[in-house]
C-alpha cells in the first residue's frame, strides 16, 4: 500500500496542492540556467568561426571539429547524466560540472592552437551536456504537479531559444569585442549558477557502491558507439560517406558500440541506457516526435542561414535577425502557454504544432533567386509558434509518462533523441542539398547548351555588354559564359533549398499519427514505470 502511494504522487517531492517553496523555484532557476547555457554553447561558435580558425591557423574542413567536438562528448554526456547524478549526488555533480565548464571555457578562449581549442570544446560538450537532462529531473522532481507546466515552460522555452541565440550571440562578440567572448562570457553565468546551486540544492553525499555496480559494458558501447556515430554524421558528407576509410572504420566502430548496448540491456541489473523505457508507447511516441522535431529545428537553424549567406548574400549579424523572429512567439506566448498545457489535451497542442510547423516549411517551398530576409517573416513567426506548441508539451507528456524515480533516465533518452534527430537530420539534409544542387546544376545546363537560342541569345547580350566596356571580344565572350554559369549554379541552390524545406515538411506531417498516442497526466495520476 505504502508502494502504491508512493507512486500515486504528484511530480516532485509535495502533497497535491501544495506550492514549491522559494528554495525550489530556485533549484529549478538553476536547471534552467544550466540548460541554457549549454544550449547556447552548441551553436556561439557558428558565426564566430571564420575569426576563430584565422587565430588558430585551422582550415575550413578542420574548423568544423570546433563544433563536431562539442557535439560527439555531449551527445555520450545525455544519457549518462542519470548514472552519474545517482554515484555523485546532485548538488556535488552539477557544482563540479559548472566548475569543468569554466575552466573548459577558459581553455578554448585562450587557445592558440587547433588541439586545443578541440580539446577544451570536448570539454565543454561532457560537461554542458550534464545540465540539460538535470535540469529537466530538477523540474519534475522539485515542482508539484500542478505547478509542473510553468516549469516546463521555462525549461521547453530555454532548449528552444538557445541555439537560436548562439549564432547571434556569437556574431555580435566576434564584431564587436573578440572571438574569445564566445568563451569567457560562461565565467560570470557559471560563477551565478553555482551560487544559485548551494543555495537551491540541500548537499548530498555520493553512492560509491552505484559506481563499482554501473552498467560498464553498456557504457564503454555509448561513450564509442554515440561518439562515432556523431562523427560520422556530421562528417560523413564532408568525407564523400563511406569512399572515406575514416567514416568507414567510425561506422563498424559505431555498430560495436550499439551492439555492447543491446549486449548491456539482458545482461546489466540496471542497465545505463534504459530502452526498456520504450516499451511504453506513450513514451516511446514521445521519442519519435522529438526526434523529428529535433531533425526540423537543427535542419532549419542550418538551411535559413545558409540561403541568406549565399543567395540573399546576407552577413551573420543580418540572418541572426531573420532567426530570431521564431523566437518572438515564444514570449508571446510565455503567459498564456502553462494554462494551455493544464487545461487542453496534449495531443491537440502536439497536432497543431506539427501541422503549423510542416505548413511554415510549405511556405518556403516557392523560393527564388531574389527571396531576402523579409520572404521568411511570416513563416518564421509560424515556426516559432509551432515549434512551442509542439515542444512544450512533449517535454511534460515525456516526464508524466514514467514513474517520478525514472524521470533522470527518461530525461536522458529524451534529450539524447533530440540531438541525435538533430544531427540525423543535418546528415540527410548535407547529403540531399549537396547531390540535388548537382542534380539541378546538370540539368539546367543541359537546357541551356550551345544549341539554345535563349542561351546563345543571353550569352551575345552578356558578351556586347561587356565588349563596350573592355574592347576585348574574347575576353567579353568568357565573362560572359561565367556569368551564365554562376546564374545556373544559383538558381540550381534555390531549386534544392526549396526542395529540401518540402521535405522537412513532410517529415513532420509523418509524425502527427504518433501524436494521437499522447495522453495529458490528470492530477494524482500514477506515472506507469515503463519497462516494469
Amino acid at each position: 500500500m505504502a508502494e502504491a502511494s508512493a507512486h500515486s504522487a504528484p511530480a516532485g517531492p509535495h502533497p497535491h496542492g501544495e506550492r514549491a517553496s522559494a528554495a525550489d523555484w530556485i533549484a529549478v532557476a538553476a536547471g534552467a540556467l544550466g540548460a541554457l547555457m549549454a544550449t547556447l554553447d552548441i551553436s556561439i561558435t557558428n558565426s564566430a568561426l571564420p575569426q576563430i580558425q584565422g587565430e588558430i591557423g585551422a582550415t575550413g574542413t578542420e574548423g568544423t571539429w570546433i563544433s563536431t567536438g562539442y557535439l560527439m562528448s555531449e551527445i555520450v554526456m545525455i544519457p549518462l547524466a542519470a548514472w552519474l547524478t545517482r554515484v555523485f549526488g546532485l548538488r556535488n555533480f552539477l557544482l563540479t560540472n559548472s566548475a569543468l565548464f569554466i575552466a573548459f571555457s577558459m581553455m578554448c578562449g585562450w587557445s592558440h592552437t587547433l588541439p586545443a581549442m578541440i580539446a577544451g570544446r570536448i570539454g565543454q560538450g561532457f560537461t554542458g551536456g550534464a545540465m540539460i537532462p538535470t535540469g529537466q529531473t530538477i523540474i519534475r522532481t522539485r515542482l508539484p504537479l500542478s505547478q509542473l507546466p510553468v516549469g516546463m515552460t521555462v525549461f521547453g522555452l530555454i532548449v528552444l531559444l538557445g541555439p537560436l541565440l548562439g549564432p547571434v550571440v556569437g556574431g555580435w562578440l566576434a564584431e564587436n569585442i573578440s572571438w574569445s567572448w564566445c568563451f569567457f562570457i560562461n565565467l560570470p553565468v557559471c560563477l551565478a549558477l553555482i551560487t544559485l546551486l548551494v543555495v537551491g540544492l540541500e548537499p548530498d553525499r555520493p553512492h560509491w557502491e552505484a559506481f563499482f555496480k554501473a552498467d560498464w559494458l553498456g557504457i564503454v558501447g555509448l561513450a564509442i558507439g554515440l561518439s562515432s556515430l556523431t562523427v560520422v554524421l556530421e562528417e560523413g558528407q564532408r568525407e564523400q560517406w563511406f569512399e572515406s576509410s575514416t567514416i568507414v572504420t567510425l561506422t563498424w566502430v559505431s555498430l560495436a558500440g550499439m551492439a555492447l548496448i543491446a549486449i548491456s540491456q539482458f545482461t546489466a541489473k540496471k542497465p545505463i541506457l534504459r530502452l526498456s523505457l520504450m516499451r511504453n508507447l506513450r513514451y516511446a511516441s514521445v521519442i519519435v516526435i522529438v526526434f523529428a522535431v529535433g531533425a526540423g529545428l537543427y535542419g532549419i537553424s542550418y538551411l535559413l542561414p545558409q540561403f541568406l549567406s549565399l543567395v540573399a548574400g546576407y552577413n551573420a549579424e543580418q540572418s541572426g535577425g531573420i532567426m530570431l523572429l521564431s523566437g518572438l512567439p515564444a514570449f508571446l506566448m510565455m503567459p498564456i502557454l502553462p494554462r494551455l498545457l493544464g487545461k487542453m489535451d496534449f495531443r491537440v497542442l502536439v497536432v497543431g504544432g506539427l501541422m503549423l510547423f510542416s505548413f511554415s516549411c510549405l511556405l518556403d517551398i516557392s523560393l527564388t533567386a531574389q527571396s531576402v530576409g523579409h520572404d521568411f517573416v511570416w513563416s518564421q513567426l509560424i515556426r516559432g509558434g509551432a515549434q512551442v506548441l509542439a515542444m512544450m508539451p512533449l517535454n511534460q507528456a515525456s516526464m508524466a509518462a514514467v514513474a517520478r524515480e525514472d524521470s533522470g533516465d527518461a530525461a536522458g533518452l529524451y534529450n539524447m533523441a533530440r540531438n541525435l534527430g538533430g544531427s540525423v537530420g543535418l546528415a540527410i539534409i548535407g547529403t540531399l542539398i549537396d547531390r540535388r544542387e548537382t542534380f539541378h546544376t546538370a540539368m539546367l545546363r543541359d537546357s541551356v547548351s550551345a544549341n539554345s537560342l535563349i542561351g546563345q541569345d543571353r550569352v551575345a547580350a552578356n558578351a556586347a555588354n561587356w565588349f563596350a566596356q573592355t574592347g576585348d571580344m574574347a575576353y567579353s565572350q568568357m565573362r560572359s559564359l561565367g556569368q551564365i554559369a554562376a546564374q545556373i549554379q544559383q538558381q540550381a541552390m534555390v531549386i534544392t533549398y526549396s526542395e529540401t524545406f518540402f521535405v522537412l515538411a513532410i517529415a513532420l506531417a509523418a509524425c502527427i499519427p504518433l501524436a494521437l498516442l499522447l495522453k495529458k497526466p490528470q492530477p494524482g495520476a500514477k506515472a506507469p514505470s515503463a519497462g516494469h
